[in-house]
């Protein structure tokens, strides 16, 4: 079951909430929605892409935090130490900002469409921001 249609580039994603995990990340999540903004190749965290949201403060605690989501897993920083993001790890990465590890909150999951994660970091890294919808 998919709660979330995601289109990056030119790709189409879709993905579950976890919500007894993390239901306030999920909750201030659907208040951005629908969203269109410019997923980039991160810098600092290995095989992933992020959306950065700037000084945005969501006030939302710790859940479901980690530094090391898999492929398939979208995370929710936010904010605090680096700015609020979310960011979409397509193979290993350790999630770190120039101030050092951080971690997010997992509070999507994909249902459809893993399999193009891959290229979507290839196409980020080699061809720059890419368009990324959420509805």
């Amino acid at each position: 079951m998919s709660d979330l249609t995601l289109t990056i580039g030119p790709f189409t994603l879709t993905a579950k909430y976890e919500r007894e995990l993390a239901p306030r990340t999920c909750a201030a999540f659907e208040k951005m929605l629908p969203m269109t903004a410019h997923l980039l190749h991160v810098r600092w965290s290995g095989q992933a892409v992020w959306l950065p949201m700037g000084d945005m403060s969501l006030e939302v605690p710790p859940e479901n935090a980690t530094s090391y989501p898999v492929p398939g897993e979208i995370l929710l920083y936010p904010g605090g130490i680096s700015e609020t993001e979310i960011l979409i790890a397509y193979g290993g990465t350790c999630f770190a900002s120039k101030a050092g590890q951080l971690a997010g909150n997992h509070f999507l999951t994909l249902t459809s469409g893993a399999e193009h994660l891959k290229e979507i970091g290839r196409l980020t890294l080699w061809k720059g921001a890419q368009t990324f919808k959420a509805e």
